[in-house]
């Protein structure tokens, strides 16, 4: 590992920098960041007529806390995303936080209710939420008529500005300069993605991620990034070689909090702490830590008898910090290895990284892929025999499990199980999806594992069976105590090799939600990323994934070569040869 580390460190150039404190795009930025209204404004776009909006709120004496439908009694269950600061995020202490998620604990606080986060896709956290999995959906998620067709919403507590990023020596300067030949990145599923596809009528490229999208644009594989506002004066740094050119407000209402169709007390409660919140200054503050940017004209929080929040005057301090706020500054422009070296080999990153990865990521791995292991070992075995039975019920059967579960992709057996199970079994698992992702990843496994087995118990000479029924085995004894132990033997080369796949691919957990304590190795390095707009931690995530499966690697090359060559003899002094050699 240290010549790895070696050759990484010569072959990127490896920034030795200071190890000072990383940036951390999940800290609020405080007032000194404060934005007037966006003057670049698309000339096309204006703000949609407000629908939904309540003209009142239930005074908080009047909500009932009991009768609000919650998952886990007394306790708000948050689906949230972990990379989009300063909105919605993890920050370095592994704690979901971000504006969206401050105002939550707020709201909570003000119910007396507890709050519970886990990190989720975007693109399946509204039927999570319709689908029970969370109580409340939270990521900065603008309201459209599409998405009250899944789940409710509350009132507004942001708006839906969205940027339009691109690299600044471009051709690019506005949202009518996209074409069908300009690779545009979006997140998937979201307001964005929505606008390119039904607004401008163009084919964006598609991430799961901001932070992913973003890294793309960087790095020159996409044109440009249509993102929210937020998310894009957060993610463009100074030397980046990028900038916002251009801005619109959201066609489609402000961003509000997702909530089952079925739960409207939910909403009306989440309503009133809104309004509360609002009243006693909360939100100001909130707001002023975490996105001091100018309300657009004709819209504020809460319902439309909310006080307006009392903010600083947002536009004048930015005013006066515009001659030396950073971002104003010139910045002299990154050589493209520069750019690779900061954004892949960053080593203060790399030390910022390790302990959490260690500390969270490494010890979930190998949960989820032992757990599975052991699962699918058991099951593969099952199926194995089951396959190679004389019985078609028993044959049938498994060939047909084998060949469903290994022809669906991993994600989605991973989402039906979790999501489709899981809110039948919440009371067992208590409405953490983790046990479960580890047992679909078992499930998965057999199918690969049943094959294995089935392959190498057919592989043993059809002789060994005969001699077997020969001495007075049963068919049961001969298969149990003679050829299954052979044909395993055989193939633990291969089943090594599939429990390093389950490694990897206990990183595809995180699409169910998991709470921050919960996260694996990858996600882990994920949220790293966001946190530092970096791509150093996944590398780093990387390299512990590498402390894993290399020595797994060189130890089932080992026991391979051990089983086809076996142990080598020790010499007998006593043979012929040996006395001989010792008379000579």
């Amino acid at each position: 590992m240290a010549a790895l580390i070696g050759i990484l460190t010569v072959a990127g150039g490896w920034n030795t920098r200071a190890a000072a404190a990383p940036a951390d795009n999940c800290t609020p930025p405080g007032i000194a960041s404060a934005s007037a209204a966006p003057t670049n404004l698309a000339a096309a776009e204006t703000g949609a007529v407000d629908r939904y909006t309540t003209p009142t709120v239930t005074p908080l004496d009047q909500i009932d806390t009991a009768a609000l439908g919650l998952s886990k009694p007394g306790t708000i269950s948050v689906g949230t995303l972990s990379d989009a600061g300063p909105s919605i995020c993890v920050n370095g202490k592994g704690v979901f936080t971000g504006f969206d998620n401050e105002l939550l604990k707020a709201i909570a606080d003000k119910l007396h209710l507890k709050i519970e986060f886990s990190g989720t896709e975007f693109a399946g956290l509204l039927s999570q939420v319709a689908n029970h999995r969370f109580d409340v959906g939270s990521s900065s998620i603008t309201t459209t008529d599409a998405r009250r067709q899944t789940v409710a919403f509350t009132n507004g507590y942001d708006f839906g500005y969205f940027s339009l990023v691109v690299p600044t020596d471009g051709s690019i300067h506005g949202f009518g300069q996209l074409g069908k030949s300009t690779r545009i990145g979006v997140v998937q599923g979201t307001v964005q993605d929505d606008y390119v596809v039904n607004t401008l009528h163009l084919d964006p490229v598609k991430f799961p991620d901001y932070a992913t999208a973003y890294a793309n644009l960087k790095s020159g594989l996409i044109d440009a990034w249509v993102a929210p506002s937020a998310q894009a004066e957060g993610a463009v740094k100074p030397g980046d070689n990028t900038a916002i050119v251009e801005n619109t407000f959201s066609v489609n209402n402000f961003v509000a909090w997702a909530v089952a169709k079925d739960n409207p007390r939910l909403v009306d409660a989440l309503n009133s702490g809104l309004d509360a919140i609002i009243a006693d200054g909360t939100y100001a503050k909130l707001y002023t830590d975490w996105e001091p940017r100018t309300l657009p004209p004709g819209w504020k929080p809460g319902s439309k008898a909310a006080p307006m929040p009392q903010f600083p005057d947002f536009a004048k301090i930015a005013a006066e910090h515009a001659a030396t706020h950073p971002g104003n500054q010139p910045v002299a422009r990154k050589s493209t290895l520069q750019q690779l070296s900061d954004t892949f080999f960053d080593w203060s990153l790399y030390r910022h990284a390790f302990p959490d990865l260690i500390k969270t990521g490494l010890p979930n791995t190998l949960i989820l892929a032992v757990v599975s292991g052991i699962l699918g070992t058991i099951l593969g075995l099952l199926l194995a025999v089951a396959g190679i039975s004389r019985s078609r019920w028993l044959r049938y059967p498994a060939r047909v499990y084998t060949d469903i579960f290994r022809g669906l992709p991993a994600v989605v057996v991973i989402l039906v199980i979790g999501l489709g199970i899981g809110p039948v079994v919440k009371d067992i698992t208590d409405n953490n999806p983790y046990w479960l992702g580890a047992i679909a990843l078992g499930l998965l496994a057999a199918a690969y594992i049943g094959e294995i087995f089935r392959s190498g118990i057919q592989s043993v000479e059809a002789g060994q069976m005969e001699a077997a029924r020969a001495i007075g085995f049963s068919y049961r004894q001969s298969m149990s105590l003679v050829v299954i132990p052979q044909g395993v033997r055989r193939v633990l080369p291969a089943l090594m090799n599939q429990f390093i796949s389950l490694i990897k691919d206990s990183s595809l957990i995180y699409f169910l939600g998991l709470l921050a304590s919960q996260r694996e190795l990858f996600a882990v390095g994920r949220d790293l990323n966001a946190q530092t707009g970096n791509l150093s931690p996944l590398v780093a995530a990387g390299i512990m994934y590498l402390v894993l499966t290399i020595p797994l690697t060189h130890l089932v090359n080992y026991i391979d070569k051990r089983l086809r060559t076996g142990r080598p003899e020790a010499a007998d002094p006593s043979s012929p040869i040996e006395l001989a050699v010792e008379k000579g």
